[in-house]
């Protein structure tokens, strides 16, 4: 399965999937972060320092909040494990920066469908939640919705997590 899509709400288990099909690989593994680091949250320096804890050494970690696309064009080979977490952040950021979410959503289709290797990316399924009270969460919320669908539609599995377990969507 080439590229995996891993959606799931807050704590649902998705990196936690996407670091055990990693695990499994026999080859080089990449992981891509795309959280910036926010010094002034200690919450969120908790979180990263949670999911740095889980890595083996032998993976390689680049940071990427942005130049996703870059990214993957010049890790992904025919026997490397890239392993993207998560969309939902490198939207947000990509969405910080000025661009659009059509920007993000072509980004990725013009590349995804031209890389070699084991891709597995994790997303957040934000269209099951509490709708947000404010119209640009709301628009965050429905941009994030396209971008999962989208890559989706390129993906050759998609599970969704519900509470630690992998139900397949899509694939076998």
């Amino acid at each position: 399965m080439p590229l995996t899509l891993l959606l799931g709400g807050a704590r649902s288990g998705k990196s936690r999937r996407a670091e055990e099909l990693a695990l499994a690989h026999d080859g080089p593994v990449i992981y891509v972060a795309t959280a910036p680091e926010i010094s002034d949250d200690p919450e969120w320096t908790a979180r990263i320092a949670t999911h740095r804890e889980r890595r083996p050494a032998s993976w390689t970690t680049l940071e990427a909040p942005l130049e996703l696309a870059e990214t993957l064009r010049t890790q992904c080979h025919a026997d490397t494990f890239v392993l993207v977490d998560c969309l939902t952040l490198w939207l947000s950021n990509w969405l910080h920066a000025g661009n659009t979410a059509s920007q993000a959503a072509e980004t990725l289709e013009r590349i995804l469908p031209k890389l070699p290797g084991r891709i597995v990316m994790v997303s957040n399924e934000v269209g099951s939640g509490v709708v947000p009270a404010r119209a640009s969460g709301r628009r965050f919320r429905d941009a994030q919705g396209v971008l999962n669908q989208r890559v989706a539609a390129l993906a050759d599995r998609v599970e969704l997590m519900v509470a630690g377990i992998p139900l397949t969507v899509k694939g076998r």
